[in-house]
């Protein structure tokens, strides 16, 4: 006896398996669905004057009757409440009083103003920028007597550099560059490979209807002076060919009418486009900041 009793006194007592915890499990869940229940039950109180409002205003704003269908009664109406007109976005007045109706207009005109101005603005920036360049090279030019080989203008595109014919550029018929156009090329390119923008190349013929000698047509002769000179600025020059782009217009498009004299010489030309980046609602009041600017276009001499 003595030594059961001081193996139970000296060991640990044995635990007795709880038959009643999953009491304690159940507590819980009833807990919460009670807590559940009760949020069901307060969310389902709905404030019936807020909820017409709110109903009716939904209903305006999208133009449409809170009625099931025209001429019935609104289904989730209250005694005292009508449903409101619908807006019309076609109706001259709206439905909104005149004198909101002429703040809203003021605040339109303003905005629209405050954009018009800051395209305004850009615009002049941008053709200060480009008449820079035009000094640049107007400089660069006199200094090796080729000012008169260049005709540069600031059009919609950006800065447009001609090469005219006048001094023979090209050879005649050939799309092979002459002495004096890879010395035209050379002065050139180290102002534009300092630039950032897209060059764009466009080759251009005069309007004599003759069949080119040694191409199909003026177009084949037109793209061909365009990558001749496109190659030159990349293989010769260095600007890299991801910034250069070649185009052909043939006759289509003269730089002075063909009515005057000595239009053919100039309009045989080669186009080096200074591509503005501006977006194009901008890039559309570049002339008429340019005449404002007084940046006149001509011959760089």
């Amino acid at each position: 006896m003595s030594r059961r009793h001081g193996r139970r006194r000296g060991g640990h007592e044995e635990e007795h398996e709880n038959h009643e915890r999953w009491l304690v499990t159940y507590a819980d869940m009833v807990t919460l669905l009670m807590v559940l229940f009760i949020v069901m039950f307060a969310m389902s109180q709905v404030d019936q004057k807020k909820f017409n409002a709110l109903k009716v205003g939904l209903a305006a704003g999208f133009g449409q009757s809170t009625s099931v269908l025209d001429g019935s009664s609104s289904i989730l109406d209250e005694p005292g409440t009508t449903a409101i007109e619908a807006i019309s976005p076609n109706a001259p007045d709206g439905s909104m009083p005149p004198k909101e109706q002429q703040e809203v207009k003021m605040a339109t005109d303003k905005i629209q103003q405050q954009a018009a101005d800051r395209r305004q603005a850009a615009a002049q920036n941008e053709v200060d920028r480009l008449g820079r360049i035009i000094e640049e090279l107007r400089k660069s030019l006199t200094e090796h007597g080729l000012t008169g080989d260049v005709y540069a203008q600031i059009d919609e595109r950006g800065l447009v550099l001609s090469l005219v014919s006048r001094h023979v550029v090209f050879e005649p018929d050939l799309a092979t560059l002459s002495p004096r156009g890879r010395d035209l090329l050379n002065v050139l390119s180290p102002v534009l490979a300092d630039l950032k923008e897209p060059l764009s190349i466009d080759g251009h013929t005069n309007q004599v209807k003759v069949k080119p000698a040694y191409f199909p047509t003026d177009w084949e002769l037109s793209a061909a002076r365009a990558v001749t000179v496109l190659r030159y600025l990349h293989d010769q020059r260095g600007i890299p060919a991801s910034r250069l782009s070649a185009t052909a217009y043939g006759h289509e498009k003269p730089l002075v009418p063909v009515s005057k004299p000595g239009s053919q010489e100039v309009n045989k030309r080669v186009d080096i486009v200074v591509a503005s980046n501006l977006d194009a609602d901008t890039r559309a009041l570049l002339r008429d900041a340019a005449l404002t600017r007084k940046i006149n276009e001509g011959t760089l001499s």
